[in-house]
């Protein structure tokens, strides 16, 4: 395997593995701050309890997760020595911005809300929680106008065999960036729904906290399909930006070979990469591709034929990627609705077999969210910035050897911290508020 491939492999487990913390902690931390406004406005110390429970958890998520952060951005300098060299002066930028911006935002906020609590007013000590929100929410915000100049590249001159930056603000309100952070950050509540839905459930299952928990349903149900409708809209518009911008990308997440007027959709479909054609084939809607993509049910849809073998991206891993994850928004839409009729009807606690599922669903949206990240950067193949740089050209002169131990050294690293995390949330979460739980400590005193 040569050290490009190796490169790649190692690049997509980090961020991958950076992305099981990312979207929890923007989807818990928004669900905590809702808890405690509730108990700021009716000074109920259920809603008190509450907001410590998720928020140890978030705390617990969001510490561990800074430090994949770190490790990962440090494969620029190591493996990706060209990229930094070609657009190290735009994409250092938004990077630093992020950092100096959201960050310490978040962190600092996060000290004042962790030690505060007997030392701030209710609505201050609010306040300090909405802060970590609005830095979790700036943080994505410099992190993908940053991809978004990858996948779109604006407000630069090429310089010395360089990509300079001339525009700030072109980059910033780069179109591609802000329809992708929009549906990332709905996918990120999505993670966060179904988080506080399956501990919910487990707790419900065992007949315990029922009354806590009863309140999360409540208000995490909504939250959920809030989340996955606001995913399938904004997907939707994102597909629409990705066909303007990128059709060779549409043309493979679509697994479309043909160029052609009123392409349809077809539900079932198997391609054949190697064959350049799709081995199934069936229940076609005629004109569907088209009005999804550009609006209308006669547009004209790329095909990857038209397309130079070498500039096409993988095309069967592209197309499963964008079908498991919308299949799977489908799923957790279904499961979020039931879940909201049941509660409202009062029967959930009597449907375990409903419960079981919720409980099992965690990984679902994680997988989703992930699914959706490799359409994006995989359908952007061979490029690393669309159209200026390729991949093979932007890693590092080293050996594949160095990549390989490296490599095995990451995978390492995060599978210890991926673990210590998933070890933490499950110990906190299986717990349950108790220890927070202000009623039973004035009774116990």
């Amino acid at each position: 395997m040569d050290v490009t491939m190796l490169s790649r492999i190692q690049f997509a487990l980090t961020v991958g593995f950076h992305f099981v913390f990312v979207p929890l902690s923007i989807g818990l931390i928004i669900f905590t701050c809702i808890m405690e406004t509730l108990y700021v406005r009716t000074g109920d110390p259920k809603y008190k309890t509450l907001t410590k429970f998720w928020g140890r958890l978030f705390t617990i998520n969001f510490l561990l997760g800074v430090v994949t952060g770190v490790a990962m951005e440090f494969q620029f300098g190591t493996n990706w020595s060209r990229y930094s060299e070609f657009m190290g002066d735009i994409f250092g930028s938004p990077l630093a911005v992020e950092a100096l911006m959201a960050f310490f935002l978040e962190s600092t906020m996060l000290g004042v809300w962790i030690f505060g609590w007997n030392k701030l007013s209710k609505k201050m000590h609010l306040l300090a929680g909405w802060l970590i929100a609005l830095g979790t929410h700036l943080s994505a915000v410099w992190i993908i106008v940053a991809n978004g100049f990858m996948q779109n590249p604006v407000g630069y001159v090429l310089r010395n065999n360089r990509a300079e930056l001339v525009n700030f603000w072109e980059v910033l309100f780069n179109p591609y960036a802000w329809y992708t952070y929009v549906h990332t950050l709905f996918a990120c509540y999505a993670v966060g729904a179904f988080f506080v839905l399956a501990v919910s459930a487990y707790h419900l299952l065992r007949k315990r906290n029922v009354e806590l928990m009863q309140i999360c349903v409540k208000y995490g149900t909504v939250f959920a399909i809030i989340a996955t409708l606001g995913n399938a809209v904004t997907g939707h518009y994102n597909g629409r930006n990705v066909a303007l911008r990128q059709p060779v990308k549409l043309a493979a997440m679509e697994a479309q070979w043909e160029t052609e007027r009123g392409a349809g959709f077809s539900l079932i479909v198997v391609p054949d990469e190697k064959n350049e054609r799709n081995a199934v084939q069936a229940i076609t809607i005629p004109g569907l591709t088209s009005w999804l993509s550009y609006g209308s049910t006669d547009a004209e849809v790329l095909g990857l034929k038209d397309v130079p073998e070498e500039l096409r991206p993988p095309v069967a891993l592209t197309f499963w990627s964008f079908r498991l994850m919308v299949g799977l928004g489908i799923l957790m839409l279904a499961l979020a609705i039931a879940a909201w009729w049941h509660h409202r009807k009062g029967t959930l606690p009597d449907r375990p077999l409903l419960l079981r599922f919720l409980l099992w669903s965690i990984p679902l949206p994680y997988i989703a969210t992930n699914l959706g990240w490799m359409t994006a950067e995989v359908g952007r193949q061979p490029w690393t910035v669309y159209g200026l740089i390729t991949t093979a050209d932007s890693v590092s002169p080293v050996a594949p050897a160095d990549v390989a131990i490296s490599l095995g050294l990451v995978v390492v690293f995060y599978a210890i911290l991926v673990g210590l995390d998933a070890y933490l949330l499950v110990r906190y979460a299986k717990a349950g508020p108790e220890a927070y739980d202000e009623r039973q400590v004035a009774v116990a005193d």
